[in-house]
């Protein structure tokens, strides 16, 4: 056998083995090669799509994009590649992963080679296709656990609430967004009356679990927009877009009364717990967001000095 003809036996085994997906296309978009990877995958014999035209044998490829594709190789003459993460996948092809991955068929790289003549002219587009499927799994399980540790990192370990930091850069954020569309913007501070009794006299295990409930209660009366953060030991802030001090007035008042209206049961005692609140709206005069919660401070040692139990609106001057 003549070398040339040994290495183009060669070849032909090494393409038809390899383990990706290769397979040829003229500019009429008829299939002139098939590899094995191909067949296996596509349940189609070589013998039974040769010669046919690629969106003819497959009417469930996205003909529009894929063509255009194709031709910009024979114009351009350029390589083109494909990632899953542009389209997970050409061919709609299984995967033998466990279906725990989440992932429905097998996600696929491409890329788009340019076989040309002696002149430069492309006369032939060649595609591989390789099978990515492990990558995308491994990817969306280390983004998700990335979003769970970004989760947990915003998150009080006692309350689930937002924890300081996190609740300081959402007023933050509003407060750049209200002074750029001046927009209102409200804040809330709030904390439980006479908690260092509920301490001393029942426990830290039982004030842990009051903790735990005002801050379900908080949170239950709140607007899928407002935020709601511990702040501190029995402290906690909400920040309230698009909302002045008057509907914050409201919703304090209303938070209030929640909290107030069932007692906690805590290994035989009912405990009837009481908040105290301080409120603040952005103005003109406002500095910084920081200045929001020095007013809503001011507000709730007001509410303090007036008995507890109640709902302060910060005044300049206190």
């Amino acid at each position: 056998m003549p070398a040339s003809n040994a290495t183009a036996s060669l070849l032909n085994f090494i393409v038809d083995r390899a383990h990706m997906g290769i397979f040829v296309v003229n500019q009429k978009r008829e299939i002139l090669l098939w590899n094995q990877f191909m067949e296996i995958h596509s349940e189609r014999k070589a013998d039974t799509v040769i010669g046919q035209n690629l969106f003819e044998a497959f009417p469930e490829l996205p003909k529009k994009w894929l063509d255009r594709k194709i031709e910009n190789i024979f114009i351009l003459k350029n390589f083109s590649f494909t990632s899953w993460e542009q389209r997970p996948y050409l061919f709609k092809f299984a995967h033998n992963r466990p279906v725990t991955g989440g992932v429905d068929c097998m996600r696929q790289d491409c890329t788009l080679m340019p076989i040309k003549d002696s002149c430069g002219e492309v006369q032939y587009v060649c595609f591989t296709l390789f099978d990515v499927t492990d990558t995308s799994i491994y990817q969306s399980k280390l983004e998700e656990t990335t979003e769970k540790l970004r989760e947990l990192s915003n998150r009080d370990g006692l309350t689930q609430l937002f924890n300081r930091r996190y609740v300081e850069e959402a007023l933050g954020k509003e407060f750049n967004r209200a002074r750029r569309y001046h927009s209102k913007l409200s804040v809330i501070l709030t904390d439980i009356d006479f908690f260092k009794k509920v301490n001393d006299v029942h426990g830290h295990l039982a004030g842990d679990e009051v903790l735990r409930e005002i801050s379900r209660r908080l949170a239950s009366g709140l607007r899928g927009t407002d935020t709601l953060g511990r702040y501190g030991g029995e402290e906690f802030l909400v920040v309230l877009p698009e909302t002045d001090t008057q509907g914050a007035y409201v919703l304090a008042e209303r938070l209030r009364k929640t909290v107030q209206a069932k007692p906690i049961e805590i290994e035989g005692a009912s405990l009837i717990i009481n908040i105290s609140l301080g409120i603040t709206e952005l103005r003109e005069s406002t500095a910084a967001y920081a200045q929001l919660i020095a007013e809503a401070d001011l507000a709730l040692y007001q509410s303090k000095e007036n008995g507890r139990n109640c709902v302060t609106l910060f005044q300049p001057g206190f």
